[in-house]
């Protein structure tokens, strides 16, 4: 997902999809300290959590943290530099370490409860000035553990569980070792606070705030932290005023201990979004162990959860990327509700998850192309819950979600993401039980807006598309909420909605809905009523029909983050009828090749993939007739191919664009958003990519390694594995010869979940040359009716 001001990094270098190169320089990846934990996955290669580095993509504004976590928790201790959503490899000045991060977002958010440890007296409040200087020679971070070392002479190590944040501080001998836990500042705006210690060991805080790319809230989070001995002396601050000895007070607190003889102190904060009994209670759950304790099993964690893919062959540096991109996918959403299962809902009231786990943190305009499939593929049980808890969304606010953030609603982008978020859940079968409850919440975004006084915006120009089948572009119309407005992007919201809608059809028509389906499918065409004629392309228009705004489509008038170009491959419901208006499928052959630069790229992938693809400045969407690996809007691009008889083409660009990931601070093609840019690097790299999202096409393309296993949950893969072979595949030997499914050959480019559901082999045949595989009309990725 790409903001208003979204940064996108420009990557230096040239590293092949198969012999990436590392850099020397890099901090250590993983558990690089004598003595780390072992791993439950481990294999004869070492443990999969040693080739993570949570490094990768905290550069350049790829807005990653290398902080503490576990998979899908509440809790993201990670430390902050003064970059807007956190950390940034090129700083070098820690303000503290905070319990609340989004992986690859591109606004300001999060950041509660920075907390820091110093020495002396406490003579200022604001943390940008008490901040501590550091070198990424003395810092380290691996899955659920970040260790650094201050310029102050103290050593901070940083672990999680779901709810909980564990630190251990490790001081100089002094009288005078402090804590610092400031509530008032944070990556948000500050929307007051309350901090009160309770005992000699406790302090409770409860921090508001609101913000996001605009200002978007308010919500509040609920915080205990329990140390691991008695202080000495404490205090609190408002404004910059501290007052030694007090208890209560609106901006932070120290607390103070005696080091000079037991060094070291250990505190573990847990965080709640009800209140402050939910912390309380999440503190009990989960706190009481030691910091290694909870360091092993944070790790023994991840080891489960990236061991539910294991990669043959592939250099060292290609399997660094892949299993941290994979480390990425599962870093959100988050957890929600508390140990008891109560949450906050939308209608910011206190409700229970009976069965299931409350799951919050929506970046949907970027996940659903990715990494929803993703995770329904290797966390169906989690996945499930996720669906569940978009659709309470629905029953406790009012309306379903397009971009949420922990309790509120932040209308950030446009379109209608949730439906095929939604209609993804469904056809991997995991709606079952509230197939029907799920399909009531989506039909009613889909044939109508939300309610004046609700926070969202819904399908926001739904009026006017319903009509006339399009969503006009209006520009300069005010902002009736807060957020993005589908109004500015007419062009592309006009693609999205057409999109959903026809994934919404094959939902309708499983569940016995034939009317609905048939009216879907019809919108679903929606598409050809902004494609002008007179350019070939996809063009905005106004509110009384006509075309309007500059005829270059380049130039992005009416595209929400990306141009005519990168947006007429979005119509997977129906490529060949875009192919059709663009002039058939030679034309649409030259089209393709044009927007990929092809000819270059057969001659220099890498250097394509770095200078015509990425290009101009970082925060430049727009003015552009060519791929944009850096952005969700053509994401789906480079299968394209598969639809006009070339296959092979759908390989050299993604072997291409897999250049664009490495393993260094830099190592990210922009904003992760949420696991959705790791989601298609795992998914490109293993050869099976969802090609329509929102419905069960799966489009194939030459893997990256040998061998890729997968373990799968047999509740809803009743196989319970998938083995993915391509014996050879290099660079040089990238192209499919033949595909066989559990030993039948298999000549379509596309296989369905079903079929995938049933396989147990999927093995490639690849060579140093194109072959007619896939080649055949038949072959094409279906349309949907």
């Amino acid at each position: 997902m790409r903001r208003t001001r979204r940064t996108r990094l420009c990557l230096a270098g040239v590293l092949a999809a198969s012999a990436l190169v590392a850099n020397p320089t890099a901090s250590p990846a993983a558990g690089a300290t004598e003595g780390a934990p072992t791993d439950s996955a481990a294999r004869a290669d070492g443990p999969l959590t040693d080739l993570v580095n949570p490094f990768i993509g905290s550069q350049n504004e790829g807005n990653t943290f290398p902080g503490a976590t576990v998979p899908f928790g509440m809790v993201q201790l990670s430390p902050d530099t003064g970059h807007s959503t956190g950390y940034d490899y090129g700083q070098t000045r820690i303000r503290g370490f905070s319990l609340v991060h989004l992986s690859g977002v591109g606004c300001r958010i999060g950041g509660d409860l920075p907390v820091l440890p110093t020495t002396g007296d406490v003579t200022t409040t604001d943390y940008a000035r008490y901040a501590a200087g550091f070198r990424h020679a003395d810092e380290e971070a691996s899955p659920g553990y970040y260790r650094v070392g201050l310029d102050s002479g103290i050593r901070a190590e940083l672990t999680a569980t779901a709810r909980t944040g564990v630190q251990r501080y490790t001081f100089p001998a002094t009288t005078r070792a402090n804590v610092l836990l400031n509530a008032a500042q944070s990556l948000h705006k500050p929307g007051g606070s309350e901090v009160e210690i309770l005992d000699d060991r406790t302090v409770r805080t409860r921090i508001g705030g609101h913000g996001f790319c605009r200002d978007t809230g308010p919500y509040a989070v609920y915080t205990i932290t329990r140390f691991s001995r008695p202080f000495t002396a404490h205090g609190t601050w408002t404004g910059s005023t501290v007052t030694d000895g007090a208890k209560t007070g609106t901006g932070g607190a120290y607390v103070r201990f005696d080091t000079t003889e037991d060094r070291t102190v250990e505190a573990t904060t847990a965080l709640s979004y009800v209140d402050a009994r939910g912390a309380a209670l999440n503190l009990r759950a989960e706190g009481g162990r030691s910091f290694d304790d909870v360091r092993r099993r944070a790790r023994a964690e991840w080891g489960r959860r990236l061991g539910t893919v294991h990669v043959g062959g592939g250099a060292d540096t290609l399997r660094r990327t892949f299993y941290s991109s994979l480390y990425r996918s599962f870093l959100a959403p988050n957890i929600g509700s508390d140990a008891d299962g109560r949450y906050t809902g939308w209608d910011q009231k206190p409700h229970h998850a009976d069965g299931f786990t409350y799951y919050q943190n929506w970046s949907l305009w970027d996940t659903y192309r990715t990494q929803a499939q993703l995770l329904a593929l290797l966390a169906p049980r989690e996945a499930r819950d996720m669906a569940r808890s978009v659709v309470r969304i629905d029953e406790d606010g009012g309306w379903l979600p397009k971009w949420g953030y922990g309790t509120v609603e932040t209308n950030i982008m446009t379109g209608d993401p949730v439906t095929p978020f939604l209609t993804t859940a469904y056809q991997m079968g995991l709606l079952k039980g509230f197939e029907e409850r799920a399909y009531k919440a989506l039909r009613k975004n889909a044939d109508g807006v939300p309610p004046a006084a609700y926070p969202g915006v819904g399908r926001e120009a739904n009026k006017e598309y319903l009509a006339q089948g399009f969503a006009p572009y209006v520009q300069g119309r005010p902002y009736a909420k807060t957020g993005d407005s589908d109004y500015h992007f007419g062009a592309s919201v006009t693609l999205e909605y057409a999109l959903a809608d026809a994934m919404l059809a094959q939902m309708a028509r499983g569940l016995g809905h034939p009317e609905d389906a048939a009216r879907y499918a019809a919108r679903a065409r929606n598409y050809r009523n902004v494609f002008d004629p007179s350019t070939g392309f996809f063009r905005a228009r106004d509110a009384s029909g006509a075309f309007t705004g500059p005829a270059d489509p380049a130039r992005g008038t009416g595209f929400h983050e990306g141009t005519a170009w990168q947006y007429q491959w979005l119509v997977p419901q129906d490529l060949p009828g875009v192919i059709d208006l663009i002039g058939g499928a030679r034309a649409a052959g030259r089209r393709l090749d044009s927007f990929f630069a092809y000819d270059r790229l057969l001659t220099d992938p890498e250097g394509t993939a770095r200078t015509v693809w990425v290009h101009g400045d970082p925060y430049d969407y727009y003015n552009a007739a060519t791929y944009n690996p850096q952005n969700e809007t053509d994401l789906i691009a480079p299968y394209t191919y598969l639809s006009t008889g070339q296959p092979w083409k759908t390989t050299d660009v993604v072997h291409a664009a897999l250049t664009l990931f490495t393993d260094t601070p830099t190592g990210m093609t922009g904003n992760d958003d949420l696991g959705t840019m790791s989601a298609w690097m795992v998914l490109s790299s293993i050869g099976i990519f969802p090609v329509q999202p929102g419905y069960d096409t799966w489009g194939l393309s030459t893997p990256v390694f040998d061998r890729v296993d997968l373990t799968l949950d047999r509740r809803y893969w009743p196989t319970g594995a998938l083995t993915v072979t391509a014996p050879g595949t290099t660079n040089a030997a990238r192209y499919i010869q033949g595909v066989r499914a559990d030993g039948a050959a298999h000549e379509r480019t596309w296989l369905s979940t079903r079929s995938l559901r049933s396989l147990r082999a999927l093995a490639f045949t690849v060579g140093p040359r194109p072959s007619e595989w896939g080649t055949e009309p038949g072959a094409a990725p279906p349309v949907l009716r």
